[in-house]
């Protein structure tokens, strides 16, 4: 044996090695019964197992909690005053802290995250889904401004929502269409307009065309030979669409025509805004009352004809008595949707069908990021001639304050630029968007697809964003990428997602000028 371990052990660590295994040998398992323990080890053992014992059943009884009608009166502590009033400060500052409140915006702002990889997944991988699409049946007047939408925009009603986010993206097939063929001849009539329309519910029936009172001067075309369609003056604009699907009426409750109008696009519509000074509108109005003016460059596109195009004013006015007179009989709506030019000429729009026939449908005007358009008197007109206006601001769009000197209206209505804005406000806000930057460009909170972004997660003013929004993060990346965060871009690009090869971009289309 001492050979064995000599030969596996050093010299030096012999004696050691045999004085372990020595003791080793004197320890035997207490589970043998025929082991030989000594009296001592086995009192040290019970007397550790008992102690154990009694500090486990004091633990569980620590747990146990106290019946609420306790008869037995336990001596209470005395408790000096310093310590009562330390309790009480505690106690206070707790109850100030409102640690639910804090913990459910803590919970909210978490779930909108960017560490949470699912829902960025979710939100940029989806292609079109929607809230949902109730039934409005009877209440489609509410819904369409009857009662001014009293009580249905904060909190913002779901159904609401859902109706404003869609004729948003009716302007949005409007710009789609134009950027895909903005030129048009100047000597023949245009050929009607391709537009691919997000609900196919809807036919369009009519191309409409803006046309510009001012011109460039030649030395523009000399100067710059390429600019092309940016100088023309007349340019598609918009549609007028029906609703032919029998499944959708009934789920609106009515037959829908809709006029959507986009904005400001080329050098001459840009012109046109700039020319900021009040014009009397056209007509016979009451000389008691004050008399409706609105801005000049928006009159002009209005009410301008073309080379080979008829004006905005002639062309919708006749297209919708035609469809007022082919769907006689029926529940009708006119809903005029537009975007930053287009919401101006929304306005116009709408002014001029309420009198186009002897029994017009209701007419509702959605405007999105649009500028005022006229001073008090034409207010005061669309509000008497029943013209329901939602107009969808962003509280950081710098387009919604102008034209106009802010409190000039209050102080005389004849001014040159007392401007004043018409209807009822939803008002959203780019700060409360966990993607978008909070010190987003003047660009970003003017746009259109912001602006949907924005509706789609507006739930209340004093409310987060809502963390169960559906609509997609794609067109804004695409269109907005500088603006969104920079922990969402970089998320997105982890995710090796490519926006152009899931179709959802529209090829040859360019982003909104806007």
């Amino acid at each position: 044996m001492a050979m064995q371990i000599s030969s596996t052990v050093p010299a030096q660590n012999l004696d050691l090695f045999q004085a372990r295994r020595a003791s080793f040998k004197c320890q035997q398992s207490t589970l043998k019964p025929a082991s030989t323990v000594t009296h001592s080890l086995k009192s040290v053992g019970t007397e550790l197992t008992k102690k154990h014992l009694a500090n486990l059943e004091k633990l569980l009884q620590k747990q146990v909690p106290e019946p609420i009608n306790q008869t037995v009166s336990q001596p209470t502590p005395r408790v000096s005053n310093k310590g009562s009033l330390a309790n009480n400060r505690r106690k206070n500052l707790l109850e100030d802290l409102n640690l639910a409140r804090i913990w459910s915006e803590t919970k909210a702002a978490e779930e909108m995250s960017p560490r949470h990889l699912n829902r960025l997944q979710r939100l940029l991988s989806k292609t079109e889904e929607y809230s949902p699409r109730n039934h409005l049946g009877s209440r489609w007047r509410e819904y369409h401004g009857s009662n001014d939408w009293d009580g249905l925009l904060d909190p913002l009603d779901e159904n609401l929502r859902r109706e404003v986010v869609r004729y948003g993206e009716f302007v949005q097939a409007a710009y789609h269409a134009f950027h895909s063929n903005p030129a048009m001849s100047a000597g023949k009539p245009p050929s009607p307009q391709q537009v691919s329309l997000p609900d196919r519910s809807y036919r369009v029936t009519k191309s409409l065309y803006g046309t510009s009172s001012v011109g460039l001067p030649k030395w523009v075309d000399d100067v710059a030979p390429d600019l092309g369609w940016m100088t023309q003056q007349s340019s598609w604009i918009g549609y007028v669409a029906v609703c032919e699907d029998r499944r959708e009426i009934q789920r609106m409750g009515r037959r829908d025509i809709v006029i959507a109008l986009r904005g400001t696009s080329t050098c001459l519509e840009w012109a046109e805004n700039m020319r900021a000074q009040l014009v009397e509108m056209p007509g016979d109005h009451d000389p008691t009352e004050i008399q409706p003016k609105v801005e000049c460059g928006f009159l002009s596109l209005y009410k301008t004809c073309g080379a080979n195009v008829p004006s905005l004013a002639e062309s919708v006015v006749e297209e919708v008595k035609r469809l007022i007179e082919v769907y006689k009989g029926e529940d009708l709506s006119i809903t005029v949707t537009g975007h930053s030019l287009g919401a101006a000429l929304a306005l116009l729009v709408g002014d001029e069908l309420s009198t186009c026939a002897p029994q017009v449908p209701p007419i509702a005007v959605f405007s999105f990021g649009g500028p005022r358009v006229g001073n008090k008197g034409f207010a005061n007109q669309i509000n008497a001639k029943k013209v329901k206006v939602l107009r969808i601001v962003n509280n950081q769009d710098l387009i919604t304050r102008v034209p106009g000197i802010p409190m000039v209206e209050e102080l005389n209505d004849n001014m040159p630029l007392a401007y004043a804005h018409v209807g009822t406000e939803l008002r959203v806000d780019t700060k409360m968007s966990p993607y978008l930057k909070p010190n987003a460009d003047v660009a970003c909170c003017h746009d259109l697809e912001a602006y949907l972004h924005l509706v789609d997660g507006f739930m209340a003013s004093n409310c987060p964003f809502r963390a169960n929004a559906k609509r997609s993060l794609v067109k804004l990346l695409n269109e907005q990428g500088s603006n969104v965060k920079r922990l969402y871009t970089s998320k997105a690009q982890a995710l090796s997602l490519n926006f152009e090869r899931q179709g959802l971009a529209a090829s040859g289309c360019l982003p909104s000028p806007s």
